[in-house]
């Protein structure tokens, strides 16, 4: 694949296949509100780690529905069965560590939900306005979200600028849906 300037402009020119430009188009960057969509936005990033979004994209439903559908409450009851059947899951990314930190990372979610009220709400109340700001709370509260995965993670899910370019068209979308950066700059 040829080097691109941006996500944005790689799409847009075809150098990425559908699944990047539907995804590009309807969720990269918009505020996710309800915590388990939240929740297996992060679930995503995680398994992508080491790997390509196409190969995430891909298998993104199958990832789903391995994973209680993003339950957070499901997967938080995980148990040494349930590491098993997903090591043996060949529509998911079979890494015993991403699994143990995805189940991890569910118990620490229903603790942060009981103080916060949500998944999302909490995120919100940190004030997180760069990577550098995310990367330090996250390496704090959650397993296996290291920088890349935690930045695309806020980028993602709108909490923190940068998911698109002020001249790509979905910017103007993603501004309309009210991203949580968006709304802390007014």
């Amino acid at each position: 694949m040829a080097q691109f300037t941006s996500y944005c402009v790689a799409v847009e020119s075809g150098e990425f296949s559908a699944l990047h430009q539907h995804y590009h188009a309807t969720e990269y960057g918009f505020p996710v509100s309800d915590d388990n969509a939240l929740f297996g936005r992060l679930i995503l990033e995680i398994n992508q780690a080491g790997l390509s979004w196409d190969t995430i994209l891909k298998k993104k439903d199958s990832i789903r529905n391995a994973y209680a559908d993003f339950s957070i409450p499901h997967i938080a009851a995980f148990t040494e069965s349930d590491i098993q059947r997903l090591l043996q899951d060949k529509g998911i990314i079979r890494m015993r560590k991403k699994i143990e930190a995805i189940i991890y990372n569910a118990n620490k979610v229903l603790e942060l939900q009981k103080e916060a009220g949500s998944f999302a709400n909490w995120i919100a109340m940190q004030n997180i306005e760069c990577k550098e700001d995310g990367v330090a709370i996250f390496n704090k509260n959650f397993h296996f979200t290291g920088n890349e995965i935690t930045n695309e993670f806020l980028m993602g899910t709108g909490y923190i600028k940068g998911a698109h370019e002020p001249t790509c068209p979905i910017y103007k979308e993603v501004l309309k849906a009210k991203p949580h950066w968006a709304r802390q700059s007014l």
